[in-house]
């Protein structure tokens, strides 16, 4: 096979794509790069299996020799995929699963491999743009191309794929998927920004892929393979008919019942009525019922849709942008240092928030070196929170995803984390109910136990889910969606932000896309309910409480000069394990000097800072000191006056009149009162006890 290399602009750069040369048996092999970074993405077909859904794999993996470095630890190899390889394979998969035409349920497997990372280009967005190119070129039957960008917005100018240093000065960071016509998804975080300008930003990312668009299909024409045809599966027209007649028009009863699991107990009712109505036509064959429960569900989502279409209502009753009831509840857990209770229609989130020290911070690795991170916020869905049983196990893909989210939301309004509050925040979600978007509950209830912990938050921040449904050209904007509409539904749009703007974004779509209108009236309907949802948590906090937890630690930031460190530290840490035993303060000093000091009782920390202060002093001209004699020399003492800081006393400066050995009138250990005459540039120190003397009057 020869090797094709396709270049298109986008934004400063270059981005090649290039197939032919790399992992020539996998069903597409396509290498991305821009900048010194490249992925490597493949996609194969493993077969039919007999499943009752399609079974998509993705996976995004970092190789950190990429980046020219060796993995930490024991084993020295790549071990399971870290949070951001994980965040990104769900940001391969859910542009290109909607693509995917109805009935193929073939194995399907995409992987990207990151395979060279410069530092400064980020390699996620190239491997959505490789996953579409390379199912674009393989067998496998999709309906691409798509590509993926990421936009910034420096100094009021948007940004397509800025590097990383750009990045950190960026009032937005977000990814942004789609194909030549529409909107498939959108993820990402913001600093307040408003409607209209996140509107422009993907406007702005839509033209600036479409030259990457049409490379992929020129690729394509010239050397695609045929692709897997497939037959959409169709409903038995007999059998349908046969069930809507036993349905008879209960169906819009069973599925306007308004409390879930009452709803769910109606439909599954009804469908085992249907099927023991039609005993004669099925007498018990596993395939009849098969489509005889297919049928029925069918029916039960053009219901449904139909309902919320054409009557402007839903199946619990709601107005298209009406918000459920909403419940809020703070300081309910004593030992906690913050704590929520959020509650919105029949989802339920209990949200805690705990204050830790610099010790506390979460450190991980990287292609483009360690980080750390001082806020955390952790989502659970345990399997009570749906009525089910099923294992514990550790966080999966879903929950990562639905806590990164809803951490973004929250970045943009945290005080400065060094300075103004330095202490390290843990949020933890846990959802104890759930019928549509924990996620956004968690950023509602996050906010509620941060400023209950007493965290100086810049502004309350609220989440909303929203939902669509299009039938024909009518289009049907719900706000807050349940379950079964985001199930039913063509969209799942996320919105936060405080009142002001935008702190967070995610939007999947369903179907191929949508328009920037319904984009824009999506926004407009969802900038509404968040300030309704931000009413209903002020009437139970409005600011965050002036004083915090008398559980949370205290922690007071002051700063010594550099070379005053070694003192602190003592010979052998001595001297700081001694302060630590004292107050029981935890202590931590960087190399700047900065001297953080931490203690849940704000005596201790006091006390601590006064030893730190103590050891710390400068001499200053002029001053007077009890100092002690440390030395004696033929021609006078040195005579230590502060902790470490020694000046000398000549024999002339002893006291009035000649004196003939010093021993005549000091001892070594003796304390003795000193005045400090003068320090030169090479900092020594004239001491005299004549003066200070003659300053008592004696």
């Amino acid at each position: 096979m020869a090797i094709v290399r396709e270049g298109a602009t986008l934004g400063d750069k270059e981005l090649i794509i290039e197939t032919g040369r790399m992992a020539k048996q996998a069903g597409g092999s396509v290498t991305v790069q821009y900048g010194d970074t490249i992925v490597l993405v493949t996609a194969c077909d493993g077969g039919v299996r007999d499943l009752p859904f399609f079974p998509l794999t993705c996976d995004y993996v970092e190789k950190t020799y990429a980046a020219g470095r060796i993995p930490g630890g024991y084993f020295k190899r790549e071990g399971r995929l870290g949070e951001h390889e994980v965040l990104t394979s769900r940001l391969i998969d859910r542009p290109c699963r909607p693509l995917f035409p109805d009935g193929y349920r073939n194995d399907t497997q995409i992987i990207a491999t990151v395979v060279s990372m410069d530092q400064e280009n980020e390699a996620d967005v190239l491997a959505i743009t490789g996953a579409s190119t390379a199912l674009m070129l393989s067998e496998i039957p999709w309906d691409g191309p798509v590509a993926g960008v990421r936009i910034g917005r420096i100094d009021g100018e948007f940004v397509a794929n800025p590097t990383n240093t750009q990045r950190a000065d960026s009032e937005m960071d977000v990814v942004l998927v789609c194909s030549p016509d529409a909107i498939l998804m959108v993820e990402g975080e913001a600093n307040e920004v408003s409607d209209e300008v996140m509107l422009a930003a993907l406007d702005f990312g839509r033209e600036a892929v479409q030259e990457v668009l049409q490379v992929q299909i020129r690729m394509r024409e010239a050397i695609g393979k045929a692709k897997t045809e497939v037959t959409p599966p169709k409903i038995n027209a007999k059998i349908k008919e046969a069930v809507l007649g036993a349905v008879d028009g209960r169906m819009i009863d069973v599925v306007t019942v308004k409390e879930k699991h009452a709803r769910y107990a109606a439909i599954d009712a009804l469908k085992k009525e249907v099927i023991e109505a039609l005993s004669e036509l099925h007498e018990g064959d596993k395939g009849v019922i098969g489509e005889i429960k297919d049928a029925y569900d069918s029916i039960r989502k053009t219901v449904c849709r139909q309902k919320t279409v054409k009557e402007s209502k839903r199946i619990d009753g709601r107005d298209l942008d009406e918000v459920r009831d909403i419940a809020n509840e703070v300081g309910l857990l004593p030992r906690a240092h913050g704590s929520s209770l959020f509650t919105r229609g029949e989802t339920q989130t209990l949200v805690t928030t705990t204050l830790g020290t610099e010790r506390d911070n979460q450190r991980f690795d990287s292609l483009t070196g360690p980080k750390t991170r001082n806020f955390l916020l952790h989502y659970n869905f345990p399997p009570f929170s749906v009525g089910e049983t099923k294992m514990l196990r550790s966080p999966g893909r879903r929950e990562i995803g639905h806590g990164t989210l809803a951490r973004r939301a929250l970045v943009p309004v945290l005080p400065d984390l060094d300075e103004e509050f330095p202490y390290v925040i843990r949020v933890v979600s846990e959802t104890l109910e759930s019928n549509g978007s924990s996620s956004m509950a968690s950023v509602c209830g996050g906010t509620m136990s941060m400023m209950d912990a007493g965290v100086p938050l810049k502004a309350p921040v609220a989440g909303i889910a929203m939902g669509l449904i299009k039938e024909g050209d009518d289009i049907a904007i719900l706000s807050d969606i349940l379950g079964d509409e985001d199930h039913y539904g063509d969209m799942d749009f996320k919105v936060c932000g405080t009142r002001e703007g935008i702190t967070a974004f995610q939007m999947d779509t369903k179907i191929a896309g949508i328009s920037r209108e319904t984009m824009k009236n999506a926004l407009a309907q969802a900038h509404a309910g968040r300030n309704h949802i931000l009413d209903c948590m002020a009437k139970a906090l409005d600011k965050p409480r002036a004083e915090m937890s008398p559980f949370a630690p205290r922690i007071v930031s002051i700063k010594v000069k550099p070379n005053q460190i070694g003192g602190i530290i003592g010979p052998g840490g001595r001297t700081i394990r001694g302060i630590t035993e004292q107050t029981g303060a935890n202590i931590n000093i960087e190399d700047d000097g900065t001297i953080k000091i931490a203690s849940p009782d704000e005596l201790m920390a006091k006390k601590a800072i006064d030893i730190i202060r103590n050891l710390t002093q400068e001499a200053e001209a002029g001053k007077t000191y009890l100092g002690t004699v440390k030395k004696i020399v033929d021609f006078g003492a040195f005579i230590e006056i502060l902790p470490g800081i020694e000046g000398l006393c000549h024999i002339s400066e002893l006291t009035e009149g000649r004196v003939g050995k010093v021993e005549d009138v000091l001892k070594e250990g003796e304390e003795v009162l000193v005045k400090c005459l003068s320090i030169d540039r090479s900092g020594k120190i004239k001491l005299s006890r004549k003066e200070a003397l003659a300053d008592q009057g004696e």
